[in-house]
């Protein structure tokens, strides 16, 4: 028997001041396990993997089992921005030079599978409050509408469905001299993640799953046939265990939780902006203007702007990045005016070295989905439908993920290099941004200078002065 001794965290993750808290939908509280209990699949942890492995474990007729040490979808489940996009984490570049062109093809394809099966499960459940909006516009700040179309031919290669916006479009819908060209994934959307995981639990029992909430997990034996796992109520025996605990993984089993670098990012909701919202963000769908933490924004309550990033490697107060995201609305959008933040919260995610979700058996009977980064809406639900069909029916889809095995993200040191990274990018990313916005003053003032002396034969004196702008800042 291994003492893993999996405490309720007390770092604070409460989502009482989050937007999704003061919006979600009515849910039953789910009782404490105060009983010993049999099933064939005993899911640790109600986020959003381990609901997709119960509700699909129980569709296929399979007993299953759900321990939450708190509440379900407590955790970043609960907490994230509500994007559900296509890809991962990592870069196709990447991808395709660690494993090659046609096994990346196939992993971009689950993918878009995992983004379908969060369209078709709230369709087919009529989940209330999830309110799915169409549409991710992943803008550039440094790139040339060029750049653009070729990163949409190449996308295009491994079989996404991504268009190329030139920058004349994205300020159609983006009034922001920021902004270039965008990719547009007409397929993604956007929900609210609260309400999508409480209609996920609701389905799950429908079938007939069980689900525990406060019932942390003090100890496992995963050896044997049937493993024991206790609880302070009482001992759940299963065939197969699944951990679907994210950065929980540390307190319950530390080998695993090892591998996970602990990422936190915060999230603001402002208060109602009125009509000029509509005004500044015209677009409707997901919008993302960097590759990193900053920054990812949609309207939500008709006219309240979400926003995230600032990332920290650490648990920081959400008050003390308050003011560095409001800068940054303001520094985008300054017709906005003044933004009052409404609610504020942060959300913790665990990102594996390679930057892939850890999925599948790592011993007999002993499955993890874990380390979903900053795609989980579509991961979690890719990863859960793959892991109930690898328990109940052998399936060997979710094999295709064993090239990124499970890697000591480095501990301190690792969340340290992190930290520097974000933060070190960060100056030389505003330079390229301002160079980006100095060449378009040239090539603008040199289009200029060439009508004028198309029209007239030769350009004022005026205009001469004025085409040699100054040195960027």
């Amino acid at each position: 028997m291994v003492n893993w001794g999996w405490e309720p965290m007390s770092e604070g993750e409460d989502t009482a001041a989050s937007w999704y808290e003061a919006t979600r939908v009515t849910s039953p509280e789910h009782p404490r396990l105060n009983f010993d209990l049999d099933v064939d699949v005993c899911v640790i942890g109600a986020g959003l993997a381990g609901l997709t492995v119960a509700r699909e474990v129980a569709k296929r007729k399979w007993s299953v089992a759900v321990l939450e040490a708190h509440r379900v979808a407590w955790a970043a489940s609960g907490r994230n921005t509500g994007f559900v996009l296509p890809g991962f984490h990592e870069t196709i570049d990447n991808m395709v030079e660690r494993i090659g062109l046609d096994h990346t093809k196939q992993l971009w394809a689950l993918s878009e599978q995992g983004v379908e099966y969060v369209k078709r499960t709230i369709a087919e459940t009529g989940m209330p409050g999830v309110d799915p909006v169409p549409g991710w516009l992943h803008v550039s700040k440094l790139h040339d509408d060029d750049t653009t179309r070729r990163e949409v031919e190449r996308m295009r290669w491994i079989g996404a469905n991504v268009e190329a916006w030139p920058t004349e479009r994205v300020r159609e819908v983006l009034p922001n001299p920021r902004y270039f060209g965008a990719l547009h994934f007409p397929g993604a959307i956007h929900i609210h993640p609260l309400n999508y995981a409480l209609g996920l639990a609701a389905d799950a029992q429908t079938f007939g799953s069980h689900i525990f909430e406060h019932t942390p997990v003090i100890a496992i034996d995963p050896a044997g046939v049937r493993k024991r796992i206790e609880t302070r109520g009482g001992m759940v025996r299963a065939a197969h265990v699944v951990l679907a605990c994210n950065v929980q993984l540390s307190d319950l089993m530390p080998q695993l939780g090892a591998t996970l670098l602990p990422i936190s990012t915060f999230v603001l909701v402002t208060e109602p902006l009125g009509p000029i919202l509509d005004e500044v963000v015209r677009y409707r769908g997901a919008v993302s203007d960097t590759n990193r933490a900053d920054n990812h924004y949609r309207v939500v309550g008709v006219d309240r702007l979400q926003w995230s990033g600032r990332m920290r490697s650490w648990e920081a107060d959400p008050r003390w990045v308050q003011r560095g995201l409001v800068a940054d609305i303001k520094r985008n959008f300054p017709a906005l005016g003044k933004v009052e933040v409404a609610h504020l919260w942060r959300g913790t995610l665990g990102r594996p070295v390679h930057r892939m979700p850890q999925i599948g058996e790592i011993e007999r009977g002993l499955w993890v989905v874990s380390g979903f980064g900053g795609h989980g809406l579509n991961t979690t639900a890719m990863a859960g439908e793959l892991v109930a069909r690898g328990i109940v029916e052998s399936d060997q889809t979710w094999r295709m993920f064993a090239p990124y095995e499970l890697v000591w993200a480095g501990g301190t040191l690792g969340r340290v290099l992190a930290q520097g990274a974000y933060w070190g990018t960060r100056p030389l990313e505003a330079i390229g941004e301002v160079l980006a916005r100095y060449r378009e003053k040239v090539r603008t003032r040199r289009k200029a200078r060439a009508a004028v002396r198309a029209g007239s034969g030769h350009a004022p004196a005026v205009m001469e002065r004025q085409a040699a702008p100054a040195a960027p800042e």
